[in-house]
């Protein structure tokens, strides 16, 4: 008896033991299945990925392709993020030929059946227009794709992303993105008080911006601004400049009375370097955050950040004497 007492004492806690295990798996089974299960939204461009994420919230897992301080009109994509695309819910993008290197991803994706929604073409775009140097040469009549340098239209984008979520992507609590959304709506309605207010210290006389490349015409038509050109006269940085497109360039500075030119801080300011050359070194180059969010703490790390961060800049860069 004193033996089968043992076995049974010495039984009992490998049964425990194995009970444990057995329930630790499904957990972590489940645990596991659950995540697979999530809901994905696939975001190509990091500034419309900051503001999914603020919509979105924790209702949703929110992947961003375009890392950040990239260059939108370059990146490209590995395989596996091509295969993230056709696995999303809800694939959000730019498009109107921003991310042109990504864009075939995307048809791909939506022909595999994903609800895909380009904010770009549904913010009211505007087409790229020639300025007081002539350009933009490339694109001219093209639909320009930078609109969130106009606050009030990615408002309109966040509303729509928000109904585009509610609507392709499935276990998202609709209340609750709703609610998101209203309060992001909130925060860039202030975001564009304040750059009004920031923009009224601006002299008139002194409203006129020359940048890397065409990607302010919708903060210009915004906040009343004139942009006198660029120094790639186009509307992505995949174009280069000639030597007769800085001359007129230079040449257009000069009749407005210009010395301050926006470099993107993504972009080497080698070419506005030039500017320097070619106006005997009275140019102030500022960079701006135009194209790319930053890594966290770099600055400009959220959309409503970034464009706080060039709403000071720039008027710095046109008030300073």
């Amino acid at each position: 008896m004193r033996g089968n007492g043992t076995t049974a004492r010495a039984i009992r806690p490998r049964t425990w033991l194995l009970a444990l295990l057995t329930a630790l798996t499904a957990v972590l089974a489940t645990a596991c299945a659950s995540g697979d299960e999530r809901p994905r939204v696939v975001v190509t461009t990091n500034i419309l990925g900051d503001v999914t994420r603020e919509i979105v919230g924790d209702e949703a897992d929110v992947t961003v392709l375009m890392k950040p301080n990239a260059d939108p009109h370059s990146f490209g994509l590995s395989a596996a993020q091509a295969a993230e695309l056709e696995r999303a819910d809800l694939v959000v993008y730019n498009g109107l030929g921003l991310e042109e290197n990504v864009l075939r991803h995307v048809d791909a994706a939506r022909e595999a059946g994903v609800a895909t929604f380009a904010a770009g073409e549904a913010a009211d775009p505007l087409t790229f227009q020639a300025h007081d140097d002539g350009g933009p040469e490339e694109g001219a009549g093209q639909p320009d794709p930078h609109f969130w340098t106009d606050p009030d239209r990615v408002r309109r984008a966040a509303g729509l992303i928000a109904g585009q979520v509610v609507e392709h992507v499935d276990g998202v609590d609709e209340k609750t993105v709703r609610d998101n959304a209203a309060r992001y709506d909130e925060e860039l309605a202030d975001l564009t008080t304040w750059m009004e207010r920031s923009f009224d210290t601006v002299p008139e006389d002194n409203r006129a911006l020359v940048t890397n490349h065409h990607v302010f015409g919708y903060l210009a038509e915004r906040f009343g601004f004139r942009v006198i050109g660029a120094v790639v006269p186009s509307g992505t940085t995949l174009a280069s400049p000639s030597s007769s497109d800085l001359r007129s360039l230079t040449e257009a500075m000069e009749d407005a009375g210009v010395r301050t030119v926006f470099a993107d801080s993504s972009q080497p300011t080698r070419l506005a370097e030039v500017l320097r050359t070619e106006l005997g070194g009275q140019v102030r180059v500022v960079k701006l955050y135009s194209e790319s969010l930053t890594e966290r703490g770099g600055g400009a790390d959220t959309y409503v950040r970034m464009m706080r961060a060039n709403t000071t800049a720039m008027t710095d860069g046109l008030t300073a004497g």
